[in-house]
């Protein structure tokens, strides 16, 4: 089609293109993969762009060489292009790295080039080679001018930064006191660690709580709808309400479950929903003994084994009484009364 002119591909026209460049400083393929998650998080976080490696948003190509033990002269490169999958890139760097070991070893060199990686085959394929970088056809554009950066204006842009994925999970994890599993997921995803900062504020003091909810209970929630955390149906001030009434010892884990559940799918507060359904702790003793005599009343044979020095068994009761009383009774209320109405008559 352009036997005697030069044609210009414009397909991509008007969509920004951001390229970084490393120096040769990753060294093995485990690197090249952790710097490009780190990267990942980090375009995502910032709302550069969406990430999504498999429509091509974010790709890689990984330049590779290997060396002798010792030297510091690089050896000649080959060049994998466009590879979309993190373990694409950690697998085609590693058979780059032992085909180069391998002609090497039989005393050739490897061949500059750009290579295509083939998942099918685990293995790469050659694309184009690339001896002289006037084969990259490199040419100005007349249109663009030069880009000044000045010192001011970097100055500016850093200053407005939010707090970037690694200060948060280092704070997460120094100031916070959260384990690096839990900093590494929160962090992975800037609204879910916003939405665990918004938690948080309605209760303060209470991260590893906080953490705990928004991870196991709101992440479970979340994958069984399929949802991600922006179409989250449940306010994290909501769930910090919920959080601060555990936190106060106003309802226990159990009950705060059921309270979750409820709602998810309503515009309650917890403590409305404590309030329609009826589950409010029960610390009146008037209240609990008819129910703990009558269990007691049920469990003869336990009653006499705790009685014979079997202090274990006082588990045994406590959940019976949990159970009648759907884990409304307070746990510490509700051990004392059982080992009061439990002791042997004097």
């Amino acid at each position: 089609a352009f036997a005697s002119a030069t044609g210009v591909d414009y397909n991509r026209a008007g969509t920004p293109l951001l390229e970084i460049v490393t120096e040769p400083v990753l060294h093995s393929a485990a690197d090249a993969v952790a710097y490009l998650k780190a990267l990942h998080t980090l375009v995502r976080w910032l709302g550069i762009c969406d990430g999504n490696m498999q429509e091509g948003s974010f790709r890689c190509d990984a330049n590779v060489s290997v060396r002798p033990a010792g030297s510091q002269t690089l050896g000649v490169r080959s060049e994998v292009k466009n590879v979309n999958s993190f373990r694409f890139v950690e697998k085609a760097i590693a058979y780059e790295i032992e085909r180069h070991i391998r002609l090497y070893e039989r005393g050739e060199r490897p061949v500059q080039e750009t290579r295509l990686y083939d998942a099918a085959r685990d293995q790469t394929r050659p694309m184009r080679s690339k001896e002289y970088a006037e084969d990259y056809r490199y040419f100005p554009d007349p249109d663009l001018p030069p880009l000044a950066v000045s010192a001011e204006l970097l100055a500016q842009e850093r200053a407005e930064l939010p707090e970037l994925p690694a200060d948060r999970f280092a704070r997460y994890i120094e100031v916070l006191g959260l384990s690096e599993y839990d900093a590494a997921l929160l962090t992975a995803d800037r609204a879910l660690a916003d939405y665990f900062e918004t938690v948080l504020a309605v209760v303060p003091g209470e991260a590893k709580r906080a953490a705990n909810w928004v991870l196991v209970e709101l992440g479970a929630l979340l994958n069984a709808r399929q949802l991600d955390i922006e179409q989250c149906p449940l306010p994290a001030s909501r769930l910090g309400g919920l959080l601060a009434l555990l936190a106060g010892g106003q309802i226990n884990g159990r009950i705060a479950k059921q309270v979750f559940e409820a709602m998810v799918d309503s515009d309650e507060e917890a403590a409305a929903v404590i309030a329609r359904l009826g589950l409010q702790k029960m610390d009146d003793s008037s209240a609990l003994v008819p129910i703990i005599d009558e269990i007691i009343a049920r469990h003869p044979e336990q009653v006499a084994q705790y009685q014979s020095g079997q202090d274990k068994l006082l588990q045994f009761f406590i959940g019976q009484v949990m159970r009648a009383t759907r884990g409304q009774a307070d746990a510490g209320v509700l051990a004392g009364l059982l080992a009061a109405r439990l002791s042997p008559p004097k």
